[in-house]
């Protein structure tokens, strides 16, 4: 049974780019920035002392889970 809260599309694609960017984090004030405040709360995000968003432990499991379609152990 899925018992994770929905990611809309464009949450998953951010939740994506997060992961992508890696290190770097992405910057506040771009178009996925609702999104990025999204997965802050839910614990998949969260903002660096610089004002960037990178992806957190919970965000990669989700990714794993979601986007690169891996069961979960």
């Amino acid at each position: 049974m899925w018992n994770e809260p929905y990611l809309e599309t464009c949450c998953r694609s951010a939740l994506h780019r997060l992961m992508l960017v890696g290190p770097h984090g992405r910057p506040p004030g771009l178009k996925d920035g609702p999104c990025l405040k999204r997965l802050t709360g839910m614990g998949l995000a969260q903002p660096r002392a610089d004002g960037r968003f990178e992806i957190t432990d919970a965000g990669l499991a989700r990714h794993e889970l979601e986007i690169l379609k891996k069961r979960a152990a």
